[in-house]
């Protein structure tokens, strides 16, 4: 290995991130960290400057989503830190490979609470899978490489790691690490004829994906390991481009309100099949659908991580192994004859169509449904979808069909506002696909400052604003539970399509159904990011219901 001439710890740790194939940065620029920021100078890593800690961490949680490398983020020591938390609780909860390096003061002021100091271990200690703090420019290669190898590798997630002032000015003379690609678990040869004898004596089976650590030709594999034996396939929350939804065994997605017939047939299953996911609270109805610690189905659980195999739930079969290799696993299975079960992926399938197909008729002129069935026929099967987290992400779910890999961008842990940045970075990453992001009027405004930075690298995403003046999922829960006794849920909002034109972006309002087709053609072709201020009756409180206000909204 050779060592390179001597360099600054900021040097130094840029020319890692070469190593490692980083293509692009977010960050939130900061004192603590110029030197590193100087190196990014002439390097050839993209700079994507964002307005907010929250919104770069976010981003960067994206690209992990979207490519399977970790997404790197900067931000200032304290406040830059604490903003950022948001990104890193994202992909702790979602198995997201992500890195944030944060600035530190200066090694000889630790322990004093020196301006914006924090002990980054303590704080991300129950948020990241590793945090670390570097004091030796000469061990930037060491730690950066574990990093990049930590945040990818058995299940995926955030590292943070503190940068002080002092050790990225100071020099070293030491070699650069090599690139790290993962260690990948496959399963073993008799877990996979296990496979085929749990299926082999099953009358109603059911796989269900989930997680992460896939790629494009494993979700097509096990699309072909589904026709071979005729499986009903699920997808769990906000994982739905695990599989192409025209696909004739997709049953649907267990999120939040999953359809009935969905319910009914994970509960009426003999062996499921879960790749990569782990039936968390939402996807599992909280924790609901399947018996803890035992389930009453044979569970065959396939995951990257062996701290999660019998976590929750004690499977028949536990299989450490990525999604990836087992799909490359499980290519040569076939059944032994005709399958017992012959004819219910065909029969889950249409549930899942009849399900998701038409839209219920909603109070007011703003008819949400049927805007999103128009976008279902209309947007290109590559596009990205992103969103936050609120009721109007019901919609989505219901009834929009994904159909490409990672063309879903949208948090499992709930995280509002994160719907913009995420398609800020999608767009920047891909520049020639469709990009659209929804997001609730409250949502909007937690994140919505990065829509300049969408105006400042030209990315024109559309931004879908669904407005009823409310935190609309609080406020459902408010009138179950509390009746009459509105409180802290009401907002008054700013026109939307105004903030999009006075950041150099398109913006129009819609009110009516009808205007929404049109709207949406002309921010596409405008070649601008776009917002659509979408005006809904605050009484479509949800996909699944209405309600009327015991008080006046």
């Amino acid at each position: 290995m050779t060592i390179r001439n001597t360099r600054t710890g900021g040097q130094i740790l840029i020319d890692q991130l070469v190593a490692q194939g980083v293509e692009r940065v977010t960050c939130v620029p900061g004192e603590s960290y110029l030197a590193a920021l100087d190196a990014l100078h002439d390097s050839p890593i993209d700079v994507v400057i964002c307005r907010a800690e929250g919104g770069a961490a976010m981003m960067a949680e994206a690209y992990g989503k979207l490519t399977g490398r970790p997404g790197v983020c900067f931000v200032t020591r304290g406040p830059g830190a604490t903003n950022a938390s948001h990104g890193v609780h994202i992909a702790m909860q979602d198995s997201t490979p992500m890195i944030l390096f944060v600035g530190q003061v200066d090694t000889g002021m630790r322990e004093r609470e020196a301006f914006q100091e924090l002990d980054y271990k303590a704080v991300f200690g129950s948020m990241a899978k590793w945090a670390v703090e570097i004091d030796r420019p000469d061990r930037i290669p060491e730690l950066v490489a574990r990093a990049f190898r930590v945040a990818m590798q058995g299940r995926p997630g955030p590292v943070v790691i503190a940068l002080p002032e002092n050790m990225l000015t100071e020099t070293a003379a030491v070699a650069d690490a090599m690139r790290i690609e993962p260690a990948v678990s496959w399963p073993a040869p008799p877990d996979i004829e296990r496979v085929g004898a749990l299926l082999a004596g099953a009358k109603a089976p059911l796989v269900i994906l989930g997680g992460s650590r896939w790629t494009d030709e494993a979700t097509k594999s096990i699309a072909r390991f589904a026709e071979r034996f005729d499986l009903p396939v699920a997808t769990s929350f906000r994982r739905a481009s695990l599989i192409d939804a025209d696909h004739s065994h997709y049953a649907g997605d267990l999120g939040i309100g999953p359809s009935p017939g969905l319910k009914a047939r994970v509960d009426n299953a003999d062996v499921i099949l879960l790749i990569g996911g782990r039936m968390s609270e939402m996807p599992s109805s909280s924790y609901t659908l399947l018996d803890i610690p035992s389930p009453k189905q044979k569970l065959i659980h396939v995951h990257p991580g062996s701290e999660e195999l019998g976590r929750i739930y004690q499977p028949e079969l536990a299989i450490q192994a990525t999604p990836a290799a087992f799909a490359a696993a499980v290519e040569a299975l076939k059944p032994s004859g005709t399958v017992a079960w012959k004819g219910e992926a065909a029969k889950a399938h249409a549930d899942y169509l009849a399900w998701t197909e038409k839209a219920r008729e909603l109070p007011g002129n703003f008819q949400y449904g049927q805007v999103m069935t128009w976008l279902r026929d209309r947007l290109p099967k590559d596009a990205i979808v992103c969103n936050g987290a609120g009721n109007y992400a019901g919609w989505i779910h219901r009834h929009h069909r994904f159909h490409s890999f990672a063309s879903q961008l949208a948090p499992t842990s709930g995280s509002m506002g994160y719907g913009v940045p995420a398609g800020v970075l999608a767009k920047r990453q891909y520049p020639d696909r469709v990009v659209v992001a929804f997001a609730g009027d409250g949502c909007f405004l937690m994140n919505g400052q990065e829509f300049a930075t969408a105006v400042q690298y030209d990315a024109p995403l559309i931004v879908i604003v669904v407005d009823n003046s409310q935190y609309g999922t609080i406020r459902m829960h408010q009138e179950r539970d509390y009746p009459g006794r509105v409180v802290g849920t009401q907002l008054k909002n700013p026109d939307f399509a105004m903030y999009a034109k006075a950041f150099g972006g398109h913006g129009e309002r819609v009110e009516r159904t009808e205007e929404f087709a049109p709207a949406f053609e002309r921010a596409l072709a405008s070649g601008k990011p776009s917002i659509l201020h979408c005006i809904i009756d605050p009484r479509a409180i949800s996909v699944g219901k209405d309600f009327t206000p015991a008080v006046k909204t």
